[in-house]
């Protein structure tokens, strides 16, 4: 494991410490969408569908118990908690995840490394994976006004998919015959999408004021 490998993973792990620490400390969920929440919990259980069965590491199987756990008991707070709940900006978080769940699960059996149940399932993670965060940019220019955890928590998130992306290019120059297209693709069509946001986010840094998207 490289050192952009080990960054994208803590920072993919700090933006989850940032989310529940506002959901458990603050219990509030303002200006987090629940359907960017659900598409991330679908996302990780069809990727690690091999959690039992193929063991790669403590480490590798120790991220993905803590990425699955956190994904579902996020929406749980979300949907059950009986505090939590009541601050979901539920009017405003509309987006259908049905026009990104069913084009990513066709892309997925139709550009696949190789047709079998667990590699269209991977391979349709990552297609959802590189478009759920629309949801929660919607949900941000709807609300303008965005608190600095959910700052933080977008930013941690787009963060780690361009370290991934370094990652790839340290391997690609440092290891034979790495090549994996779609990995790539959809990885960087995900940071694309955050770049918008990134913008926004350090300019309301440089200057001192709340961070805001144009609606």
């Amino acid at each position: 494991m490289n050192i952009f490998r080990l960054a994208g993973d803590m920072t993919h792990l700090a933006s989850v410490l940032v989310l529940l620490l506002k959901i458990h400390t603050i219990k509030s969920c303002s200006g987090v969408s629940l359907k960017t929440q659900e598409l991330y919990a679908l996302v990780f259980a069809t990727r690690y569908l091999d959690i039992f069965t193929d063991f790669v590491s403590l480490y590798n199987t120790v991220m993905k118990l803590i990425f699955l756990g956190s994904s579902f008991s996020i929406v749980w707070y979300m949907r059950h908690h009986s505090i939590v709940r009541r601050s979901y900006n539920k009017d405003q978080d509309t987006f259908r995840r049905f026009f990104l769940v069913l084009p990513c699960l066709l892309l997925a059996l139709l550009i696949n490394e190789n047709f079998t149940f667990k590699e269209v399932m991977w391979t349709f993670s990552l297609y959802l994976e590189a478009v759920a965060i629309l949801p929660q940019l919607v949900l941000l220019q709807r609300t303008r006004n965005i608190d600095n955890l959910t700052g933080q928590y977008v930013f941690f998130l787009g963060a780690y998919r361009g370290l991934y992306i370094l990652n790839w290019v340290y391997r690609y120059f440092t290891e034979p015959h790495y090549v994996h297209w779609i990995p790539w693709i959809s990885g960087l069509v995900q940071t694309l999408l955050y770049a918008d946001f990134f913008y926004y986010y350090f300019d309301s840094w440089k200057n001192n004021k709340n961070l805001q998207l144009p609606a």
